[in-house]
């Protein structure tokens, strides 16, 4: 079972009257990277500053596994990290959104600076700045400004800023915010490397579909607690109501297919529609419906040059949560709505439901008392079946005693 580096205990933040974070518990395990996603406003940004101790919370605590220098010298303790945040900060490296180097300082500068701040020694801080250059691809821009450089070499300046210290954790806000998928490629690429060296990594993004790629574990993060935890596999099977079929055609005529398909076979998907310059169905019949697609290809003189049966994709499973979550919302206010302008029918409803519980109540306080009685019954006639068999023996007895049969 794989050991919990720090643990997130009923966790609670409020800004004013506006509660953000509302009870988070979470588990985080040594050595994984874990994805944390939510709706903007939900409290990411929020729950991450609260992991470092950038932020106390209002109620809660967050501990972190402290080692001692060999497991022999000690048993690993769990330190609150808004105690110790003297220790901790050691153990923590965090890039935020929002990148925090300094302009007018050249890439290696930035490094000196920031290694300085964590007390390092001179040949460290040497030693570490090489061997980051080297991982970020770094190396041609050292004598660089920070000003002048792009976005992934500020993105990844960041994040070798927070790595300055080696911290056994790494915690990064949309750390591919703003760049293109090409450069998002390269910063995740970072991200594999950077955890194979048994750095545990906690990271928040809006892009999910990246995530399903990099994270061992992803938590979701709704009204301010965690709605669900777990790897990707287990969130498809727990959320996941059906799959998905894709399909490339070699002429690109995707609205050919799609009005053959709905116009013959609607039964056979829940919906239909353009996916990376392909066409996906929706479906709970996923082998069947790829099979009618394949035969409907075909009736149109089409080739299919890619076929693929999967499961909803976690973007598809995010968007479902938060429409139920919305469309639940908007129902219990309807109803609060309606119990306002039509008080007197709520009341006739509370009513007659007290009615039909005091009704059901008293059915089943008269069932009872008929098995009682029963019951009662019961015993009181094998009380008196019991008796006249022993009054029938002792007659016997007598009658036998009086013709001398019994000594």
């Amino acid at each position: 079972m794989p050991e919990e580096f720090f643990r997130v205990r009923n966790v609670k933040k409020a800004f004013g009257n506006h509660l953000v974070l509302s009870g988070v518990n979470l588990d985080v395990h040594k050595g994984e990277i874990l994805g944390i996603i939510g709706t903007s406003g939900s409290g990411k940004t929020t729950l991450l500053h609260v992991l470092i101790g950038f932020l106390k919370p209002d109620k809660g605590e967050v501990r972190i596994l402290l080692e001692p220098p060999h497991r022999a010298l000690g048993t690993p303790t769990y330190k609150d990290v808004h105690k110790h945040l003297s220790l901790v900060k050691q153990v923590f490296g965090f890039a935020s959104q929002i990148p925090s180097f300094y302009d007018n300082l050249t890439v290696l500068e930035n490094l000196k600076y920031f290694g300085s701040l964590y007390d390092l020694p001179k040949y460290t801080i040497q030693t570490n700045m090489k061997i980051l250059l080297h991982l970020m691809d770094l190396e041609q821009a050292r004598k660089l400004l920070g000003k002048n450089l792009s976005g992934g070499m500020e993105r990844r300046l960041d994040i070798a800023c927070a790595l300055i210290h080696d911290p056994a954790v790494l915690i990064l806000d949309e750390p591919t915010a703003d760049l293109d998928p090409v450069l998002r490629n390269h910063i995740y690429d970072l991200i594999r490397k950077i955890n194979n060296k048994e750095t545990t990594i906690v990271l928040a993004s809006h892009h999910l579909s990246d995530l399903e790629r990099v994270c061992d574990r992803i938590a979701i993060l709704k009204d301010g607690k965690i709605f669900t935890v777990g790897t990707l596999e287990e969130i498809k099977k727990n959320f996941s109501d059906y799959h998905q079929v894709s399909v490339k055609l070699g002429s690109k005529k995707y609205h050919d297919l799609a009005e053959e398909m709905k116009k013959h076979h609607k039964k056979l998907f829940i919906k239909c529609e353009a996916y990376n310059q392909g066409l996906m169905f929706s479906t709970n019949q996923p082998h069947e419906c790829a099979k009618v697609v394949m035969q409907v290809a075909k009736h149109l003189k089409d080739k299919v040059e890619d076929l693929h049966i999967g499961q909803q994709s976690l973007d598809d499973i995010f968007i479902t949560i938060v429409e139920e979550d919305q469309r639940r919302r908007e129902q219990s206010s309807v109803e609060e709505e309606a119990a306002k302008k039509f008080p007197d029918e709520k009341e006739k409803d509370d009513e007659e439901r007290e009615k039909e519980h005091q009704r059901k109540e008293a059915g089943s306080h008269h069932e009872k008392k008929k098995w009682k009685r029963r019951k009662h019954s019961k015993k009181e006639g094998e009380g008196r079946r019991h008796e006249k068999k022993e009054h029938k023996e002792d007659k016997r007895i007598e009658e036998m005693v009086e013709e001398g049969d019994v000594l």
